[in-house]
């Protein structure tokens, strides 16, 4: 298996790193074992210190991202029609189908932005959306937006953490990934705070 967060360091100085921040971003938008994250982190610590271009890490990592994307959602359309078969009216799976098919409808775009920065979340989101055959141009716009907000956070939180400790390589990395795990964590109380169905309190009787 790749070292992906090795192979970034030892090209930090090299054009080739925006390649592999490409390609890694790209791989993790379907496959939870690539660790993207901290890889874009690294990329962004040694920003601060003008190795690396924070402009081109973040529209690289974008790009891969965004394309990277497009994969779950499209094995959803493609088995969309033969899942939807499995699923009787009247059964759960169905019922959960088109819960999910009417959530996408009234907050596609929260859902989509929010489950970018939730690693299991967005590869269960990404692959349910094209499942429910949710429009091509609709997606395309969510998480194009999705992709540059999650690229632009993790890179900067690099950035920070060197601009905070350019003395200090390993605790800027530190520093970065810890507040990408904050920030994350707060994004999914937030997501599961407003998933939460409402509950309005009985009227007293006269």
């Amino acid at each position: 298996m790749i070292d992906w967060l090795r192979l970034a360091e030892t090209l930090i100085s090299s054009p080739w790193l925006y390649a592999v921040l490409a390609a890694v971003s790209f791989l993790d938008s379907f496959l939870p074992l690539i660790p993207s994250e901290p890889v874009v982190i690294v990329a962004g610590v040694y920003a601060a210190t003008g190795q690396t271009n924070i402009v081109l890490v973040v529209a690289a990592t974008t790009l891969g991202a965004f394309l990277g994307d497009l994969v779950p959602y499209s094995v959803g359309r493609l088995l969309g029609a033969r899942v939807l078969k499995r699923m009787p009216p009247g059964s759960k799976r169905r019922a959960a189908h088109d819960w999910f098919a009417r959530e996408l409808d009234a907050r596609g775009g929260f859902i989509l932005v929010t489950t970018r920065f939730i690693p299991v979340g967005r590869y269960l989101a990404t692959l349910s959306t094209g499942l429910v055959d949710y429009p091509l141009g609709k997606y395309a716009m969510f998480v194009a937006f999705a992709t540059a907000s999650w690229s632009t956070y993790t890179a900067l939180t690099g950035y920070l953490g060197g601009v905070l400790f350019q003395e200090n390589t390993l605790l800027a990395m530190a520093v970065g990934i810890g507040l990408a795990f904050v920030v994350t964590g707060f994004i999914e109380v937030v997501r599961r705070v407003r998933a939460k169905p409402v509950t309005s309190s009985p009227r007293p009787r006269p």
